[in-house]
């Protein structure tokens, strides 16, 4: 079964991210030493994250160049590989995905399907946590995450 897109208009979200450029289908190598970066940092700040959850940006390119962060609250001064980075805004493809880590890759094919099925291109992904599938991810062992391509 194909995954729902939506068009949605969406805000900017303000991270602190590490970012890595990396080989196109590679991102599981990198992803997690990067954000353990992000969480050492975010331990030394209190107040900067509340209830903040993790959100990867992708921009296109051969490497992919790969935002690993955390929502935060407000600006903050870069340390070490750690900086502020703020999320696309604007119009979104949206697909929201229940389920287990292993099928993302199904939300991934769909909007790219859609995208086709309509003449579009992006040249970002943006892919978190949704807060409010966050507490069923918990109880469930399941992922909760949104696939945004504005």
């Amino acid at each position: 079964m194909r995954s729902q897109v939506e068009i949605e208009t969406v805000s900017p979200r303000l991270l602190a991210a590490v970012r890595r450029e990396v080989a196109a289908g590679r991102v599981g190598d990198v992803w997690r030493p990067a954000l353990d970066q992000v969480w050492a940092f975010l331990r030394t700040q209190p107040g900067l994250r509340t209830d903040g959850h993790n959100i990867f940006v992708y921009h296109h390119g051969d490497p992919v160049k790969a935002d690993f962060g955390v929502e935060v609250t407000r600006e903050f001064a870069a340390s070490g590989e750690v900086r502020p980075v703020t999320t696309p805004s604007g119009e979104a493809a949206v697909v929201k995905h229940v389920g287990p880590y292993d099928g993302l890759a199904n939300a991934h094919s769909a909007i790219h399907a859609w995208a086709k099925e309509r003449g579009r291109t992006f040249g970002r992904h943006v892919m978190g946590d949704l807060r409010r599938l966050e507490r069923r991810s918990r109880e469930t062992g399941d992922a909760g995450s949104s696939f945004q391509s504005p």
